[in-house]
Formats: C-alpha cells, sequence, structure tokens
C-alpha cells in the first residue's frame, strides 16, 4: 500500500481491531479517492467492514472534535482523520491545517486512541491529486496502515 516504514506489520493485526474514519466533505473528490485508499487498505489488511466506521464532516477544521468523538465513544482502536486543504491567497490555509494538525495530537494525547493524519496539506491541487491517486502513494491507505500500526503496538501494551 504506502510507502511509510512501519515497525509494526500492520497485515497481521487487523483482524479484530476496530477503526473510524472521519472524512471531510470541502474538497470532497480529492477526500473521496483518500477515502478509496483507506477502505482499500483496510480490505488489503483483512479488516472485516463491520470493524471499518466512517463518518463525514464539512471540513479538515472540524476533523479534531470527529476524531475526539469517536475516540471516546465509538469503541475504537484508532481513528483515521482524512481531509484535504490547498493553500490559497490569504491565511485561511495557516488555520485550517495547523489547528487541524494541533487538533487531531491533542485528541490522540488526551485520548490514548492513535489518530492517524491523512490530512493533505498541499500547496495546489496538482499536488493533492497526485497524494490521492489509487496506487501506492495514497495517503489515506497510507493513513490507515498508521492506524493499524499503533493500535496493534498499543494492544500488545494494555
Amino acid at each position: 500500500m504506502g510507502t511509510a516504514a512501519l515497525s509494526v506489520d500492520p497485515r497481521a493485526f487487523a483482524p479484530g481491531l476496530k477503526v473510524a474514519v472521519a472524512a471531510a466533505r470541502y474538497n470532497h473528490d480529492i477526500v473521496d479517492a483518500l477515502l478509496d485508499g483507506a477502505r482499500r487498505a483496510w480490505r488489503a489488511y483483512a479488516g472485516a467492514e463491520r470493524d471499518l466506521t466512517i463518518e463525514r464532516v464539512p471540513g479538515a477544521f472540524e476533523l479534531p472534535l470527529a476524531a475526539q468523538a469517536l475516540a471516546r465513544f465509538a469503541a475504537v482502536d484508532a481513528v483515521v482523520a482524512l481531509g484535504c486543504v490547498i493553500r490559497g491567497d490569504t491565511a485561511h490555509f495557516d488555520y485550517v491545517a495547523g489547528e487541524c494538525a494541533r487538533g487531531l495530537q491533542t485528541v490522540m494525547l488526551n485520548t490514548g486512541v492513535p489518530v492517524a493524519f491523512g490530512v493533505l496539506t498541499v500547496e495546489t491541487r496538482a499536488q493533492a491529486l497526485e497524494r490521492a491517486a489509487p496506487d501506492a502513494l495514497n495517503k489515506g491507505g497510507e493513513a490507515v496502515e498508521t492506524a493499524l500500526a499503533m493500535a496493534s503496538l498499543l494492544r500488545r501494551w494494555k
């Protein structure tokens, strides 16, 4: 799937794990492609369809609150956040991308539930499309791999 160097092989651990995906609607065509990559990775690592929850939110700025609710109330082993923020002519990008990243990290640290960062923060639409392409570089698939690796690691320590 992805190119991330994982210290835990997620294929050995996907069965039995429950993962939730929070996916932004903004830039929906790109996020839909990330979501397709996430679903492909989930199936490739033998995750059961019933153990994958998908929720949609308006945009990347709303992902931290959704991730927090999923981590606290959905009885999941990990959360995957998918979104896309493309730089424009104003400072809006900096606020949305930065606060999304900070919020997702805070959720992870406060809940103890891994939150995989599958939010594209790119300069151009072309860069976003490249990272959402249906191949091994799809960042949605990489985010699922990361979520599985971290959930598996934490499960070993419980």
